[in-house]
């Protein structure tokens, strides 16, 4: 028998794979890696969550003394948002995420040696921010509007859910592992899985653009080369916000947006498991409260995504403000009947947690363009985390001088329903639809 002296040509994993899968476009396979590596990011974020009492435990610190740390992480982590896309235009998406997953899994190993409120203002305050600031929602709205021309909305909302699916996934376990094991092991946890799971995921699969594998995005016939990115990325975010700040749009879906992460991450992201905790849960039981938020966020945003597809998002926005309000309103009531009320807020709420960012998204592409969206959100989003910032050291003030979060709960509903409002004064451009389906 005669063997072939031929050798075999060498083929890169990733192309092996979309070989494998020809009938799935290949933009699918982005959006799938791209969910993965959102859900690593927003399970590491939600550890902040359950490191509140056992570091208060360990070293004395006020709750007010870490939601100041928690308060740097949210600003640092939104102003992340439009540099990472100016960055992700200049030297690609697979660069900047392969930096980020590296700077969590550092700071987060760093963070187990800490001792005094200064580290954890800087590891959690700025390191964390920082890497997990390049791997959020701006990612994923570039993702959606690189790679889809159908089902843009779907997809927005698929990957925004990562954050309520990293909630799910990780913080039970974060939870039981720090009931168990300590909140340090609970880090290196984190970060273990950024380096093994996520790294080799995004350095196998993720290109930057449709024209770099050869085909149109998924729903497009046309296959366009990229703009030439060049110079500064910093000087390219800053020089957008110029170009915006002008617009009365822009402002409004940024106030609107402040409401949004006062709301959601500030206040309930980082403050229900400890006010749970006030009202005699136990630490993994009051986790699986806000993981179980996250369940329900899941299908909120799925949804919102397939209606902002279908209706005027200005009036999916409106309604999931003023229902948002609604159920904060009712939270410092919902935890005197646990077994109904809070229960009854859980799903509520959940259903709505981030659904705002699909037609937000949407309204940010109609309003400035699609090859500006991931940089322009990028700063709507800076003023969502804001918003955060704001609530988490002041829900944390609250408690601290107070006693409860009954005011903290009571202000943001109100907010919310403010935001309503905000909304509803967008315009959109010239022969868009008006509140009917498209």
């Amino acid at each position: 028998m005669v063997r072939s002296s031929s050798r075999r040509r060498k083929v890169p994993v990733a192309d092996y794979v979309a070989s494998r899968v020809r009938r799935v476009h290949y933009s699918w396979l982005i959006a799938a890696v791209g969910l993965v590596t959102l859900i690593t990011s927003a399970g590491f974020r939600s550890t902040t969550g359950v490191l509140i009492v056992p570091l208060q435990n360990e070293f004395g610190w006020s709750r007010a003394t870490i939601g100041f740390a928690i308060a740097i992480n949210l600003v640092i982590y939104g102003l992340g948002g439009p540099f990472a896309a100016a960055f992700v235009e200049r030297y690609g998406m697979r660069r900047v995420i392969t930096v980020a997953v590296l700077g969590i899994s550092v700071g987060a190993g760093l963070s187990t040696l800490m001792t005094a409120p200064w580290q954890l203002d800087v590891l959690w305050g700025v390191v964390n921010a920082a890497a997990t600031g390049a791997i959020s929602v701006p990612l994923g709205a570039m993702i959606a509007n690189r790679w889809f021309v159908r089902r843009r909305g779907l997809v927005t909302g698929l990957l925004t859910a990562s954050n309520a699916t990293g909630q799910l996934v990780f913080l039970p376990l974060l939870a039981f592992i720090v009931t168990h094991w300590g909140w340090r092991y609970a880090a290196g946890t984190a970060a273990a899985v950024a380096l093994v799971l996520v790294l080799p995921l995004v350095l196998l699969f993720i290109r930057d653009r449709p024209y770099d594998v050869g085909i149109a995005p998924f729903g497009g016939d046309v296959l366009e080369p990229p703009r030439a990115a060049t110079g500064n990325p910093f000087a390219s975010a800053l020089r957008t916000l110029a170009a915006v700040r002008t617009s009365t749009p822009f402002w409004l879906l940024a106030g609107s947006f402040f409401i949004c992460g006062a709301s959601t991450n500030g206040l309930i992201g980082t403050h229900l498991i400890p006010a749970a905790m006030d009202h005699g849960f136990g630490e993994v039981a009051a986790a699986s409260l806000l993981a179980t938020i996250g369940l329900f966020d899941l299908v909120g945003t799925l949804c919102s995504g397939w209606l902002t597809d279908r209706y005027d998002p200005r009036l999916l926005l409106a309604w999931y403000y003023g229902l948002r309000g609604l159920s904060l309103l009712a939270l410092p009531y919902a935890f005197g009947a646990p077994r109904f009320g809070l229960i009854l807020f859980v799903v509520f709420y959940g259903l709505d947690w981030v659904a705002t960012v699909p037609p937000t998204v949407a309204l940010t592409a109609e309003l400035f363009g699609r090859e500006s969206v991931g940089v322009v959100f990028g700063w709507i989003f800076a003023a969502h985390m804001a918003g955060a910032a704001v609530a988490a050291w002041g829900a944390g003030a609250v408690r601290t001088w107070f006693g409860s979060y009954g005011w903290a709960f009571g202000t943001s509903g109100l907010l919310c329903l403010f935001a309503v409002g905000l909304v509803s004064q967008i315009a959109r451009p010239v022969g868009q639809p008006a509140l009917v389906p498209a």
